[in-house]
């Protein structure tokens, strides 16, 4: 069997972290849900740059924009919402099949607005309303201002893939905000199965800034430990009375999604983040390359939760090196930026390809 399809049996989803207009267009994104059992696409701020940025397929697209009158900022977010668009209505069964389960698509807020509540909110309000797609997912970053914005967005019925998540403490927050968006939204007496969201953990960055300060018998393990046990406290959160009297009103659960899973370290088993990761109701969202790699050598089997008991041992040991709390806390700001600074070289990108259009 196709290893990617394999991962259905095991309660895990693929999508895939990536996303450009001729890809969509051309059939490749439908040959690999057919064959591959795709079930959803991220994007983020450095994907569209390496899209729009990387070739002139939107060149006519920003000569039609820029006739207009539209700046950069407008111009990108047009091309991007119609990218989005087009992939989610070809998700759409996928969506209905699996109702509501599968099928998204997810949009990023820009990341200039990391630090603002009340701006992120009206920006994935914004989004939603754009977009008119009920298999969008609007990205949040999880940084202390995007927390309130999550339970906003979900008491309002505004999917929500929350991302940048290293911190197994942070995640345990952004699930309670989660949980307590679903409860506002119970209270006006909203239909709770309309929402979905997933909590978008990434995993070997960790790994990258880990290794260096650890002797060689813990590098690799780090990253894997940390999702496992932040795998151990979503099985901990979805249960229990408080859970299961908004499963009643057909809530469903946010599902860790492990985001980061291309191996940075080339000594490391190119698919090491897909199959130690591999467990029930989670999503694993690939970029092409880790995807390819899976579907030809991957070897798929229940591993999160093979020895929790050995991931929070590595983690003990780990912690007598370094403090994995301020490295998580680094990581987070450190990607904001990135993510800034990719937004920063779309806009170039898109105001170079405007003017020469």
């Amino acid at each position: 069997m196709n290893p990617l399809l394999e991962l259905n049996s095991f309660g895990q989803s693929v999508w895939l972290d990536y996303i450009r207009r001729d890809f969509i267009t051309s059939g490749g994104l439908q040959k690999l849900m057919i064959e591959d059992g795709l079930a959803g696409m991220t994007s983020n701020p450095a994907i569209f740059e390496k899209a729009i940025g990387g070739g002139n397929e939107y060149s006519a697209a920003i000569g039609t924009l820029k006739a207009k009158g539209l700046g950069a900022t407008e111009l990108y977010e047009a091309l991007a919402v119609e990218d989005i668009q087009t992939a989610a209505d070809q998700f759409k069964p996928v969506y209905e099949a699996s109702k509501g389960h599968d099928g998204y698509v997810s949009l990023e807020v820009s990341p200039y607005l990391a630090r603002d509540t009340a701006a992120t909110v009206a920006e994935g309000r914004r989004l939603w309303k754009e977009v008119a797609r009920p298999n969008l997912m609007v990205k949040v970053p999880g940084t202390a201002e995007g927390l309130p914005a999550i339970e906003l967005l979900i008491s309002q019925d505004i999917n929500v893939n929350v991302t940048l998540l290293f911190s197994r403490a942070v995640y345990e927050q952004v699930a309670e905000r989660y949980i307590a968006g679903l409860e506002r939204r119970a209270a006006e007496g909203g239909d709770l199965g309309r929402v979905a969201s997933v909590a978008s953990f990434f995993v070997s960055r960790i790994d990258s800034a880990v290794d260096p300060l650890v002797p060689e018998a813990l590098r690799g393990k780090t990253a894997i430990a940390n999702a496992i046990l932040a795998y151990a406290s979503y099985k901990r959160i979805f249960s229990g009375i408080r859970w299961e009297n908004l499963a009643e009103k057909g809530a469903r659960p946010q599902r860790l999604l492990w985001a980061s899973t291309s191996t940075k370290n080339p000594a490391y088993r190119d698919v090491m983040y897909v199959e130690e990761l591999i467990g029930t109701n989670t999503v694993n969202t690939l970029p092409p390359a880790t995807l390819e790699a899976f579907r030809d050598h991957g070897k798929p089997r229940a591993s999160l939760e093979e020895d929790v008991d050995a991931a929070r041992a590595t983690l003990d040991a780990v912690a007598t090196h370094v403090s994995l709390d301020e490295i998580t806390a680094k990581l987070t700001v450190d990607g904001v930026k990135l993510f800034a600074d990719a937004f920063d070289k779309l806009l170039a990108a898109v105001e170079a390809a405007r003017k020469a259009a």
